[in-house]
């Protein structure tokens, strides 16, 4: 399992493009992806629930990762919000 806190740093936050991008890449993988804002989870592959997190630029996200492929979602995870989503700014 592996626990990690990442932060929304791109402009807009989490919104619905970007939520979608997160979405798409949690689902290239078979392990669990849960994140966790103030309380609140959300299945990182559905993206209803992430956008039920309402992150804004600056929100922390715990993330939970279980499964057989933990470590490759996590850097894919990780990447996608150090990149800013891929999103110019």
């Amino acid at each position: 399992m592996i626990n990690d806190t990442l932060t929304i740093i791109n402009k807009l936050g989490l919104h619905a493009r970007a939520a979608a991008k997160l979405v798409n890449t949690a689902g290239q993988f078979n392990s669990d992806i849960i994140f966790t804002k103030n309380g609140k989870q959300a299945n990182g592959k559905s993206i209803l629930s992430v956008m039920m997190l309402a992150a804004k630029q600056g929100s922390e996200l715990q993330i939970e990762i279980t499964g057989t492929d933990e470590i490759a979602a996590h850097q894919a995870v990780k990447q996608l919000l150090e990149r800013r989503f891929d999103e110019a700014e």
